[in-house]
C-alpha cells in the first residue's frame, strides 16, 4: 500500500502564536479552568470541536463569489436544495444557521411535555433541545459500545431490543426516535447499514418517525463501505443515499461533513410538519430560501457536501485519525476503540485512576494538554453529559468519562499531530500528578460551555 499523503495542496497559510507555560498558565486562571473560555490566539492546536473549523477548498471558495444574496429565492438557495435532495432524498428542505436551530425546530414542533425520544446517543445540543421542550431523551446504546476497549466494528448502533421496548412502553408519547451517525458521544463510533434499516422497520411498525442527526454522514457511509463486505464496491454517494432512504427525515450541521464554517438544514417527507417547522423558521430564523444564512454559505455547502464523499479525503481522514489513536496507544494512553473517524477519545477514568469522577477526570485531563502544550480539547463526560436526579437533585455521572481529540477538516499536517503526540505522552509521564478540579458556577443547561472551575488542592483518597 502506498503512503497515505493529504489528497490536497496548502495554498493559504495562518500563523500559529506559539506561547509559554506562564503565558498559559495565566490564560487557564483567567478563563476559570474552561476552555471554551480561551481566546483563539492563545491555542497552538486547537481540538476543541471538528465543527465549522475546517478549512474549505478552492472550489468552495470559487463558489462563494456566485452567492446571489437576495432576500427570497435565491439561485443559490436553488444550488443548495438541488444538492441537498440529491443525497439525502427527502421532500422538503429546510436551511438554518447551524445544526443546533434545527433540533430546535424539530423539538418545537414535535415534542410535548412527557414525551420520551430514543437515540443511540444524544450529543450534548440535541439532548437540550428535546428536553427543553419538556421531553425526555433517553440513549439507547448497544451492548458492545459499553467496552472501550472493544474493537467491534459499529459500536455506535443502537439497542434494538431496548428501542422496541422503549417505543413499546411509551406508546402514543414518542414523537420520533433518531439515530446519530456517527456516535459522537459513544466515541465516535458508526452505525452499521443493517443498524439503521431494522431500527427504521421497528419505529414504522409502530407509526413512530425515524430521523437521523446526519452531521458526520459521509464519515459513517465511509466506515459502512470499509466494514462491511457487501459495501466495498458501493459508492459513498449510494451509500449515503440508502442510510437516508429508512428516515423519514434528518437533522444535520453542516459545519461537519457540509465542510463548511456554518449552516445546517432540515429535512423532513411530512408536508404538515414541514410547514410548521417553516413557521418557526420564519420566526426565528430567516425565510425559507435562506434560513439565517447568507447565499454565498448555501453555495459552499452544497459544494462541501459533495467533497466530503470524496473516497480519497476519507481515506486520508480516517487514516490521519487512526495515527493519533496508534500513536498515544503505543505511549499507554487508553482510548476508545476502534478509532473513529473524526476524533480520538481518551479514556479519562483510566488514564486518571485516582481522580473520583466528582472531580471530573476529563476536565483535568483537558486542562493539562493545554497547561503542557497549548492542545485545546473538550471533555465528554459527567460535566458535559452529567445530569441532575428530578427527584432528589444529585448529580448522576456519565457512564464513561472520555477526553475527545477532534481534528478540524484539512487543517493539520501530520508534524501536527506529532506534535500532540508528544504532548500527550508528556502528559501521560506525570498523570500520577494531576488533581481533578471541581465546578464553582455553571449554568442550567449545556454547562460545560460556561462554567467556572478551580482545581482540587489535595488528591483523592486512594480508589479501594
Amino acid at each position: 500500500m502506498p503512503r497515505i499523503i493529504e489528497p490536497f495542496r496548502i495554498k493559504m497559510v495562518e500563523p500559529i502564536r506559539m506561547t509559554t507555560a506562564e503565558e498559559r498558565e495565566r490564560y487557564l486562571e483567567a478563563a476559570g479552568f474552561n476552555l471554551f473560555k480561551l481566546p483563539a490566539d492563545a491555542i497552538v492546536i486547537d481540538l476543541l470541536t471538528d465543527s465549522g473549523t475546517g478549512a474549505m477548498s478552492s472550489e468552495q471558495w470559487a463558489a462563494l463569489m456566485r452567492g446571489d444574496e437576495s432576500y427570497a429565492g435565491s439561485s443559490s438557495w436553488e444550488r443548495f436544495e438541488r444538492a441537498v435532495k440529491d443525497i439525502f432524498g427527502f421532500e422538503h428542505v429546510i436551511p438554518t444557521h447551524q445544526g443546533r436551530a434545527a433540533e430546535r425546530i424539530l423539538a418545537s414542533t414535535l415534542c410535548r411535555p412527557g414525551d420520551v425520544v430514543p437515540n443511540n446517543t444524544h450529543f450534548d445540543t440535541t439532548r437540550a433541545n428535546i428536553e427543553a421542550a419538556g421531553t425526555r431523551a433517553v440513549d439507547l446504546p448497544c451492548g458492545e459500545s459499553h467496552r472501550l476497549d472493544s474493537v467491534f466494528p459499529f459500536k455506535g448502533d443502537i439497542d434494538l431490543e431496548a428501542l422496541e421496548r422503549s417505543l413499546d412502553e411509551n406508546a402514543g408519547r414518542v414523537p420520533f426516535a433518531m439515530i446519530t451517525v456517527t456516535n459522537n458521544g459513544g466515541g465516535g463510533q458508526p452505525v452499521s447499514m443493517e443498524n439503521i434499516r431494522r431500527a427504521s422497520e421497528i419505529c414504522r411498525a409502530r407509526g413512530v418517525p425515524f430521523y437521523l442527526d446526519a452531521c458526520r454522514f459521509a464519515e459513517n457511509a465511509y466506515f459502512i463501505q470499509q466494514r462491511t463486505p457487501e459495501y466495498r464496491e458501493t459508492s459513498l454517494l449510494d451509500i449515503a443515499r440508502e442510510m437516508f432512504s429508512y428516515a423519514d427525515g434528518c437533522t444535520m450541521s453542516a459545519k461537519k461533513d457540509g465542510m463548511a464554517n456554518i449552516g445546517g438544514f432540515l429535512c423532513s417527507n411530512d408536508d404538515a410538519v414541514a410547514r410548521h417547522e417553516e413557521e418557526l423558521l420564519i420566526l426565528t430564523e430567516g425565510f425559507p430560501t435562506y434560513g439565517g444564512l447568507a447565499g454565498r454559505d448555501l453555495e459552499a455547502i452544497a459544494v462541501g457536501l459533495y467533497e466530503a464523499l470524496d473516497p480519497d479525503y476519507q481515506r486520508y481522514r480516517t487514516a490521519s485519525t487512526r495515527y493519533l489513536g496508534e500513536h498515544i496507544v503505543a505511549g499507554g494512553v487508553p482510548i476508545v476503540q476502534p478509532p473513529g473517524g473524526h476524533a480520538i477519545y481518551i479514556d479519562a477514568a483510566t488514564f486518571l485512576p485516582h481522580i473520583p469522577r466528582s472531580e471530573y477526570p476529563g476536565q483535568a485531563l483537558a486542562i493539562e494538554l493545554y497547561r503542557q502544550g497549548g492542545v485545546r480539547s473538550v471533555e465528554i463526560g459527567s460535566v458535559m453529559l452529567g445530569q441532575r436526579d428530578a427527584e432528589t437533585g444529585v448529580e448522576v455521572a456519565a457512564e464513561h468519562e472520555l477526553l475527545r481529540l477532534a481534528i478540524p477538516r484539512r487543517v493539520y499536517t501530520k508534524s501536527h499531530i506529532d506534535y500532540v503526540v508528544e504532548i500527550t505522552l508528556e502528559v501521560a509521564a506525570r498523570a500520577d500528578s494531576i488533581r481533578g478540579v471541581r465546578i464553582v458556577e455553571q449554568a442550567e443547561a449545556l454547562r460545560h460551555f460556561s462554567a467556572t472551575f478551580e482545581p482540587v488542592q489535595e488528591a483523592a483518597a486512594p480508589v479501594s
